[in-house]
């Protein structure tokens, strides 16, 4: 959000952009949005309340998941609206002069700062939804994420929210947060019999988290709390992905430092059992199939999303290696040799990706806070 990069370092990040849409299939066509703006602009053809329904908003799009995404409802058909922060961000679509001038099945931008809920109402305005990908990063940072960070993502979801809610055209939100929202809590008893499981219902310690310095899983907790709290009692669907460091083509490049920050602590993650990765594809898929069941009234609540778990300690160095981290040396103990603490459960996600079964939105809406 609003992060400098050198010229070479951006040229570099668009060639991506480029190659991941063409390994896509490519999308039909971007176009920025002339004049004020604010302006709403509706896909051509069809009744203009049908081209509405088909219109969403996506923050933080030109992000490593919010790129994925914004491919993806593009190919099924969606036009797109893409809220921008900066210049910069402006700058590399631009760069991507393969797209055509057609903008039917398309993405119009328009600049909008997620601290002003004025900006997110226009960009918002003429939406049936809304997908908050968009998320803090601290490239000049030896972490990537800071403590002051964690308290401006949870304004800022909070402002996302109260703008879904304000604008009269927003229905539902898909809301990015992060399996570090699930994971950080205090020590269990050993003596438990069996795993400690962690699904929807598991809340990372907020002062645990002040208390050890894990700052970027701070911010995601606070900021989807904040969401919650912001969405609950409102005329709004909220929908949350929690999925688990994201890897997939580039993602050293384009999510390095986020990668970085999530992996603070990973020692002790890999320990209890709760290091785990999420294909940037698997994610972007989460979001529009949880949007689209919202609709339906058959999705709801939060959704663990994660593709495998980390067990062995030279998979988890192969990790580094690929974020080009300095390796760090391995348990003294083989973590395949004692049974893990904690067990990832992603079972709901799992229900929603492979079953057209219908529930009603209250069987998965309610969220517990504590």
């Amino acid at each position: 959000m609003g992060v400098l990069r050198s010229t070479h370092s951006m040229q570099a990040e668009v060639e991506e952009m480029r190659a991941a849409l063409l390994h896509e299939g490519g999308a039909a066509g971007w176009q920025p949005s002339a004049g004020d703006t604010g302006a709403v602009k509706r896909a051509a053809g069809g009744q203009e309340g049908d081209a509405a329904a088909r219109t969403v908003c996506v923050t933080g799009g030109i992000s490593f998941v919010g790129f994925a995404v914004v491919d993806r409802l593009l190919r099924h058909g969606y036009t797109v609206r893409l809220a921008l922060e900066t210049q910069e961000d402006l700058d590399k679509l631009r760069e991507m002069e393969m797209f055509g001038e057609d903008g039917r099945d398309g993405v119009w931008t328009v600049m909008a700062n997620v601290m002003e809920p004025e900006s997110l109402h226009r960009a918002f305005d003429g939406c049936a939804g809304v997908f908050h990908t968009s998320a803090f990063v601290d490239l000049g940072g030896m972490s990537g994420y800071t403590k002051h960070m964690a308290t401006l993502e949870a304004q800022a979801a909070e402002r996302v929210i109260e703008a879904c809610v304000r604008t009269e055209s927003v229905r539902k939100c898909v809301f990015t947060s992060s399996l570090l929202a699930c994971v950080w809590r205090q020590s269990y008893p050993h003596d438990r019999r069996g795993p400690s499981i962690i699904d929807e219902n598991s809340w990372s310690d907020e002062t645990f988290c002040r208390d050890n310095k894990l700052w970027l899983a701070l911010g995601k907790t606070a900021a989807e709390k904040a969401a919650w709290r912001a969405a609950r009692g409102r005329d709004l669907k909220l929908v949350t992905v929690c999925p688990a460091l994201v890897t997939g083509p580039g993602f050293r490049r384009r999510n390095s430092t986020a990668s970085i920050a999530y992996l603070k602590g990973s020692r002790a993650m890999l320990t209890e059992g709760v290091v785990a990765t999420a294909n940037v594809e698997t994610v972007a898929e989460a979001h529009l199939r949880a949007y689209e069941a919202m609709g339906d009234n058959a999705a709801g609540g939060r959704y663990i999303c994660y593709d495998r778990v980390i067990r062995r300690a030279e998979e988890f160095a192969e990790l580094e290696r690929q974020l080009g981290m300095p390796s760090r040396a391995a348990p003294t103990q083989s973590v395949d040799d004692r049974p893990a603490r904690f067990e990832l459960c992603n079972r709901k996600l799992g229900r929603l990706m492979s079953s057209r079964r219908r529930c009603t939105y209250e069987d998965y809406f309610p969220v517990r806070l504590e």
